[in-house]
Parts: C-alpha cells; structure tokens; sequence
C-alpha cells in the first residue's frame, strides 16, 4: 500500500504534466490560424480535384499539402522546390529500376535495396532533409508497383502518376500561398520588424503606466531575444532588394534586434518605477509607436534628438540604452552610414554555402543508413512472402520515423503510432460507420474533409514534440477516405494499414535500438554541454576587429547557441521514450539539465545585451581602459563556464583552479570593471553598464553552485 500511495503523487504529476503540454502545444500564437486555413484550403482542392477525376496517388498529394505550407511564401516556395527535384529524382530512379531490372528478382530486389540505402543516406547526409525525405518516401510508396502482375508499361505510367500529382499537389499549394500573400498589406520582413518594435513598445507601457509586465510579453522577448533576427536577414539576402533600401532595412532589422536584446534584459533588473520617470518612458514607447507605423506605411520615420543625456531610472539601468537604440532607427532609414555596420554583408550567403562540404562519407551517415535499409528491407520481405502488399505501409513507417537517436525515433513513432489510431480507427473508421453512409455528394463529404483536415492541421502547426501527431492523423484519414474512389465498406483497409504501422515501428525497434544506438539521454548531455562551451565563447566575444564580420560571426554563434538549446529540450521529450536499466539515471540526468536550462537561456540573453560593448557597437563604445578590463572580467567569466561544461562532461576529474581562487579573480575583475567604468563614463551610462555586469555575475555564480549542489565530485564551490 505504502508503494502504491508513493506511486499516486507522481501519476499525478505526470497527467498534470501532460495536460500542461497539451495546453502550451495547442494554444493559438499568431499566424496560426491563418497558416491552417492556408493548409486546410490547399488539401481540400487536392481532394476536390483527385477525386472528381480520379487521380492516382491523390491520398498522397493531400497529405502532402500539410508538409508544403510554411509561415511565409518564401519558405513554402523553397519547400516546393526541393520537395519537387526530391520526387523527380526518385521517380527517375524508380522508373531507370523498372528498365533495368524489372526481369531478374534478384537484380530487382538488389534495386529496390539500394533505393533503400540510398533515401536513408541522404536523409542522415544532405542538408536539405525534406527533398532526401520525399526522395525515399516515393521509393516506399512506390514499392509495391514491382511485385503486382500487371504489364511494365502500367507500372511505369503508375509511377508517372505519383510524381505528377505530387507535383501537381506542390503547383496548387504554392498558388494558395501566392493567393493568400495577396490579401496582405505587408511582407514578411516588415512583419518582423514590426512585431519586435510592438513588443518593445507594450513593455514600455507597462513600465509607464507603473504595471508589473506580465508574463507573456516577457516571454515572448526573450523568445525573440534567444532566437535573434537570422530569418529577416535571409530574407534580405534571397529577396535582392535594391542596395540602398538593402543596406538601409539591414541596419533597421540590426537595430531592432539590439532593441529587443535590451528589452528582454529589463524584467530581470526592474519592478516599478517612480512616477516621475514614467513620462520619459512613455515617450520613447511613442517614439516607437511611430517609427513601426512609419515602416508598416513605407516611410521614414521622423528623427528625435536622442534623449541619452538625462537621468535614468533607477529601476531600469538599460533604458538609457533602449532610448539610444530607438533614435538611432530613425537615422538608419534616413541614410545615416555609421549605423551600415548593423546590415548583413551580402558575402556571407556564399560563405555558408562554402564551408558544406566534407561530411558526405562520415561512417555515422552510413550507419544510420545501413540501420534504416536493414529495416525497411525486412518489412518490404516480410509483407511479400506473408502475399500482403496492403501493409506496405510499414516501409514508410520506417522512412518517417527514421531519426539520429533512440529517443528521438521512438518519440516520432509513438506519435505515428497514436495518430494512427486516432486516425484510422478513431476518425476514419468511426466515418466510415456513423457519417458516409448517410452522406450522398462530394458537397457533403467535403465538409466530413475539412472538420476533419483542421483538427489535423491544428496539431501538425504545434512545435515538433507534437506537430507529427497532426501529420499522422491526417495520413491515417486520408489513406482509409482518399485511396478508392468510393466510400470503404469493409473495415479491412484500415485494419491493414495500422497492421503495417505496428510491422514497421517493430523493425525500427529491432534495428534503430538495438544497432549502433544513439540514446537521447547521453546526446542531450553533450548537447547542454557544448550549449555552455559555445556561451563561452560567445562571452569572450569577436575575435574579428572589423565591426561588421565581428556582428556577423556572433549572429551566427548566437543561432547556433538558440539552435543547441532547442535541440536540449527535444532530445529531454525524447529521453521520457527510452527505457532499460539506465532509465532512472537518465530521468534524473533529464531534471537536472531541464532545471539548468532556463537559467542558462537567462545568461544568454544577457550575454546577448553585453556583447554590444564588446562589440563597441555604435552607441555603445566604451574607454579603452574599461575595454580592456571588461574583456578580462569576461575571458574568467566564460572560463566558469567551460569549467562546468567539464564538470558535468567528467564528473569525476578535478578542475586546475581551486573554487576559491577562481571566484576571488572573479571578484577582483568585476571590482576593477565597476571602478572604472564608474570614473571614466557619465553617471547614466555607468549605472547602466555596472548594473548589467552585476546581473551576469550573480546568474553566472548561482548557476555555477546549482552545478556543483547536482554533480558528484565538483569543486566548483567546494
């Protein structure tokens, strides 16, 4: 009894876990109504048209319409693109097989392999993984073509078929993007501009009106602090807007980015603030009320004289700072050049796309290719000599669930699996029972479609701990609905389809698990350790004394850091997936690094915001002699840092520098920083900049202790 009163509290905790989830997942954000509708009308003309003139291949197209849409017209024309040469591609492979080797099972079955090692390879390898994922993916729903008895010329017209209504299925979702975009009075740029400066500008109201912020806009800042500007500034690279407006919104979208960066700063310093401040701070809220309508209207804002010279509040160190920043936006439109420096250099595309290169042969490549092969290859056996091509689907089961780690696999087939069920079982065969026999015309059917597309694509628009759930809902649907041209009146179609889910996520255990596994639990330890190493050197700042490549290199650290961090928190879902002798260690391993985080994404924002010293950034520069001592102060700093990443990589090996000796230089650098900085700069800026060191400081020590209280053998702190 007592164990199972011991067990209560943490079932408890687990569904209020789950029901926390739920509610994060599904809540609306902005765009996401849009971006479902645009989903929902793209796969309901699909399903209109391939059933009105029975297309082949038209369950696939449908399906396929919640892959292609995107945020921004841009980012689902790139998609259509590659996913079109990805089909190609495949379609050229398989239709070469079927010449070559349709007459010899073995040449055919040593084809069909090679496919199979082929699509795996490319997912684990090239860097645009959905046109290596659709390469395989027409592999496997092709597959059965070369075991039916029917003529070759019907299997290759079969295989025409798919890639042209997957093709056709990519025409159609770029012209309901194209149509959508033209009911907007803004592109995706200024978008986001503008929704950095709305931010920006309602934390500021908070603080004039004398409310606490809440919780939300704090939120959403630090997302976009931690997230940074990388999407607009590609947009200004891709889009080849003239120079001069180029170099212009370049440093408008660096601009805001710092503006961001310092307001995501203020929560952590400041409560109140005193009656007499709150009109100076309302100010600069209108300022920037007016240079966001200024860009949403397509003209330059007027230009202020910069209000930095008052006295700054006292609860708010850094809006000295933010009020710089939003008088510098005005200059940068109006064709200031000191302010260029912000804009992105045009070179940097080319170099990104130079320095991908030298990874295709990596054996962890072939290794996750070999595993995938081996699996889809014993499903492909499995149903042919079981004469079951009706579960087929189990090769793409292994396509789609195929990632690079146990947990992160298993967690992407418990949501195939479950959605399924839901489905298949749930929506399509509870239609199949209670609504389509009462339902005559395509008008009435159309209306089934939708009700049940939106509550797919609700889902598949959630983060990607939940986003494939809503994928596989549809997927299940749409192959028990869509896959004849008439209504299902056995309820075999959907048995068989989730027999070869199960077949598929068997095989994937049996390989993927148990063949040069990769655990979630240990990637997530060496990814929150070089998340700490790359802080680090993003503490230490630019190694580059040109302005310009200086904010370009940490641009591209700063995502890297955001991009460690998001893949934390998904290989920690993942980790809840594994399971074996290890998994209590791992869930204990998993709380700490999930206590650890928020603290550390804290540290990096403000990292962020004192970087722009570092940067001598214009605005922001500082005495040669408090340079230097702020570079010493953070070349200890980072080595805090790199001292935990050691701590926890080797738990069990002692650190060269003693706790003492190493938080008293601490000490001793930040005294020599305060005391210079408050000789050498104005009051106002001083304060400013003091209080910022301090912040970092203190989060940096509490960090570095909650290490050392969790890890065995530290002596960080003794």
């Amino acid at each position: 009894m007592a164990s199972i009163a011991q067990a209560l509290p943490s079932l408890n905790t687990r569904v209020t876990w789950f029901w926390e989830f739920l509610k994060e997942e599904l809540a609306p954000y902005r765009g996401r109504a849009a971006l479902v509708t645009r989903i929902v009308v793209a796969s309901t003309l699909i399903m209109v048209i391939s059933m009105t003139f029975r297309l082949p291949y038209g369950a696939y197209g449908a399906i396929f319409a919640l892959t292609l849409s995107r945020e921004s017209l841009e980012a689902s024309a790139s998609a259509v693109r590659m996913i079109v040469i990805g089909f190609l591609l495949a379609g050229s492979y398989v239709i070469l097989g079927l010449m070559v080797a349709l007459a010899d099972p073995i040449l055919r079955f040593v084809w069909i392999t090679a496919g199979f090692l082929g699509g795996f390879w490319a997912m684990s390898a090239l860097s645009n993984y959905g046109a290596s994922a659709r390469f395989g993916y027409l592999i496997a729903i092709t597959v059965t073509l070369w075991d039916k008895h029917i003529s070759p010329s019907l299997k290759v017209e079969n295989t025409l078929w798919a890639v042209g209504v997957i093709t056709l299925t990519s025409i159609i979702t770029l012209l309901v993007e194209i149509a959508f975009s033209a009911f907007r009075k803004s592109d995706d740029l200024i978008d986001g501009i503008a929704e950095r400066l709305t931010c920006v500008e309602e934390l500021l109201t908070y603080y004039a009106t004398g409310e606490a912020p809440v919780a939300s806009i704090r939120a959403t800042l630090t997302r976009l602090a931690t997230t940074g500007t990388s999407r607009m500034r590609l947009i200004l690279r891709r889009l080849g807007f003239d120079p001069q407006y180029a170099a212009e919104m370049g440093a408008v979208v660096g601009l805001t980015g710092r503006l961001v960066d310092l307001a995501a700063n203020l929560p952590y310093f400041s409560s109140r603030v005193s009656e007499s401040d709150r009109e100076r701070i309302g100010i600069v809220a209108n300022r920037l009320r007016e240079i966001r309508n200024a860009i949403t209207a397509g003209s330059v804002p007027q230009v202020h004289e910069s209000g930095g010279e008052g006295e700054i509040p006292s609860n708010l160190p850094l809006f000295g700072e933010i009020e710089q920043t939003v008088s510098l936006i005005p200059q940068a439109l109006a064709g200031s050049k000191f302010v260029r420096v912000f804009a992105p250099s045009p070179d940097r595309g080319a170099e990104t796309a130079r320095s991908i290169s030298g990874e295709l042969l990596d054996p962890e490549h072939l290794k996750f290719a070999l595993r995938g092969c081996l699996a889809a290859t014993s499903c492909y056996v499995i149903f042919n000599a079981l004469f079951w091509p009706e579960i087929s689907t189990a090769v793409t089961t292994c396509f789609v669930t195929a990632l690079t780690t146990i947990g992160a696999s298993r967690q992407k087939q418990v949501l195939r699996f479950t959605g399924a069920l839901l489905g298949g079982f749930g929506i399509g065969m509870g239609a199949q029972i209670f609504i389509l026999p009462y339902i005559d015309s395509i008008a009435g059917f159309t209306v089934l479609y939708i009700a049940a597309i939106t509550i797919a694509a609700w889902f598949a628009t959630s983060s990607p701990r939940l986003s494939y759930f809503g994928v596989q809902l549809a997927v299940a649907f749409c192959l028990i609905t869509l896959l004849e041209f008439k209504f299902q009146t056995s309820l075999t179609v959907a048995r068989d389809r989730v027999v070869g889910v199960l077949l598929g996520l068997l095989m994937m255990w049996l390989f993927f698990d148990q063949l040069w596994s990769t655990p979630a639990a240990p990637e997530m330890k060496r990814t929150f350790i070089s998340s700490l190493r790359l802080l680090g050197r993003l503490t230490r700042g630019p190694v580059s004394n040109d302005l310009r490549k200086a904010i370009e290199d940490s641009y591209v650290l700063r995502e890297e850091i955001n991009a460690k961090f998001d893949r934390v928190r998904s290989l920690a879902d993942g980790v809840l997936f594994e399971f074996g002798p290890s998994r209590s260690s791992n869930l204990e391993l998993r709380a700490r690094i999930r206590r650890w985080q928020p603290p550390l994404r804290a540290l990096f924002v403000m990292r962020i915001a004192a970087l722009k010293y570092r940067l001598q950034a214009p605005g922001f520069e500082l005495p040669d002699a408090i340079r230097l001592r702020q570079e010493a102060y953070d070349d200890v700093s980072a080595r805090m840092l790199e001292e935990m990443a050691d701590r926890i990589e080797k738990p069990l090996l002692g650190i060269t520098t003693g706790p003492e000796e190493l938080q008293q230089l601490l000490n001793r650098r930040l005294h020599d920083t305060d005391a210079e900085a408050l000789r050498e700069l104005p009051v106002a800026q001083a304060k400013s900049f003091v209080t910022l060191l301090h912040g970092i400081d203190a989060l940096t020590h509490s960090l570095a202790k909650e290490v050392a209280a969790e890890v065995p053998g530290s002596i960080l702190y003794g």
